[in-house]
């Protein structure tokens, strides 16, 4: 499963690789919750004190680790998904569907804030 997996691949995959160490026990929603906030900090670490200039400077040398850091916060979420068997496809397009609500395209496009 490379490009182009879909989201349920993309679960099983990460299941069955928590599933081989049998670190079920370890992933519960509380310390999945802290891991991925962990990894979200290591993430934030690679922009911390530098300017949208020099982080597009030093964009290719960070690419990797940026991208490393990212996927360590999805695979934490799949995991929490599989962990309390949400379904996660379902559950973006619900919150896509309130935030069309929130954020409706009138009075948001181009803005932050309303």
């Amino acid at each position: 499963m490379g490009e182009g997996a879909t989201l349920e691949e993309l679960m099983s995959q990460v299941a069955d690789f928590v599933t081989k160490r049998e670190w079920e026990v370890f992933h519960n929603p509380k310390d999945l919750a802290i891991a991925m906030a962990v990894e979200a900090s290591e993430l934030l670490e690679h922009f911390l004190w530098r300017t949208p200039e020099e982080i597009n400077q030093l964009l290719p040398e960070l690419k990797e680790k940026i991208e490393e850091e990212l996927a360590d916060v999805f695979i934490y979420g799949l995991s929490m998904a599989n962990a309390l068997s949400v379904d996660l496809a379902d559950a973006i397009h619900r919150k896509l569907r309130k935030n069309e609500k929130r954020f409706p395209v009138d009075r948001f496009r181009g803005r932050a804030y309303g």
